[in-house]
């Protein structure tokens, strides 16, 4: 890993985006007060994150809106009444906000306007390797309407590297103006992201784009990992509050602002965050975080869905879930 930065410096290139409302809403179904999410705005300018991602663009012709919070579909009218309309158009703001818009469970065309009449700076395209063809759908039309776009690849830790070179050169050959390096499975170790990070860095350096990462915590190694990932040239960086997130959660918001040397960075808010609102949360009872069963599913690089169910059902038989999941009954 090449250094983060000068003893006294810092890379002035540098991105975090708070995905406490996407990633986290994946643990509740959306169902943040409004008070949560106006506070959670206010602490991330005041603690100079970059980018803070609303929610998902979910199509409401799969997705029942009365069983999900009204981030699931981040309507533009829904994110101007709660923070204000001084935040639509191409004003200069304190903090840019950001979409999920999921290949295949999205409406794009109809629920993503243009941005000059949207709240939403940055549009996050979600995808498989094996959906790339339709990512670059959403992103070209995302870029026609004046959008900043990224594109996350998901679980590439199961992908073929071949496939993931070819699917790098596509999206190269794309407007999209960031690719994000997903590890989805929390599976990956710091001395394969570094690996991963050159292969993705060989196309980005190739076609001018810029690299993110978002990580899972899984085996504890979301922070070690964005770390590794930054130091090896990844500016955009993803992070949430309390490290919240499905099942194990994410890279944690107050030890990612610790690393970084930027004085615009402010760590104190984002601890006032934690002990008004996610200490909260965690005691009426909303989940996440690192657990063995997560542990288990990063280790065997397999989906947690299998996790969040053992945890749903409240279970403590770790030794029967490994041999359960790892196919040796």
């Amino acid at each position: 890993m090449k250094e983060i930065s000068s003893l006294m410096g810092y890379r002035e290139n540098i991105r975090v985006m708070d995905a406490t409302l996407r990633d986290g809403g994946l643990v509740n179904d959306f169902f943040f007060t409004d008070e949560f999410v106006k506070d959670l705005y206010a602490t991330n300018i005041a603690a100079g994150v970059d980018y803070m991602e609303m929610g998902y663009k979910a199509s409401k012709k799969l997705f029942d809106v009365k069983k999900f919070g009204k981030w699931k579909f981040s309507e533009d009218e829904a994110i101007v009444k709660l923070l204000g309309d001084e935040i639509v158009g191409n004003v200069e703001k304190k903090i840019k906000l950001a979409v999920m818009a999921d290949v295949g469970r999205c409406d794009f065309k109809e629920d993503i306007h243009e941005r000059a009449n949207s709240p939403v700076d940055v549009i996050r395209v979600a995808c498989y390797v094996h959906q790339i063809p339709a990512a670059i759908e959403i992103i070209e039309d995302a870029k026609k309407k004046g959008y900043e776009v990224t594109c996350n690849i998901m679980a590439i830790s199961t992908a073929q590297e071949g496939d993931i070179k070819v699917a790098l050169d596509m999206l190269g050959r794309s407007p999209v103006d960031v690719i994000y390096i997903v590890d989805s499975f929390g599976s990956i170790f710091p001395e394969q992201m570094a690996r991963v990070v050159n292969t993705y860095k060989e196309s980005a350096d190739k076609y001018g784009k810029i690299l993110g990462i978002h990580a899972h915590d899984n085996q504890r190694l979301a922070f070690a990992n964005t770390i590794e990932a930054v130091g090896d040239g990844v500016d955009w960086l993803d992070a949430t509050y309390n490290s919240m997130g499905r099942g194990a959660g994410n890279c944690a918001m107050e030890n990612l602002l610790g690393l970084l040397r930027n004085p615009k960075y402010n760590i104190y808010p984002v601890l006032q965050f934690i002990e008004k609102h996610m200490l909260k949360l965690k005691e009426e009872g909303v989940l996440w975080g690192y657990d063995l069963q997560y542990l288990i599913t990063g280790l065997l690089n397999q989906h947690p869905r299998a996790a969040i169910a053992f945890t749903k059902d409240k279970r403590a038989d770790y030794t029967a879930f490994y041999t359960e999941i790892a196919g040796q009954e």
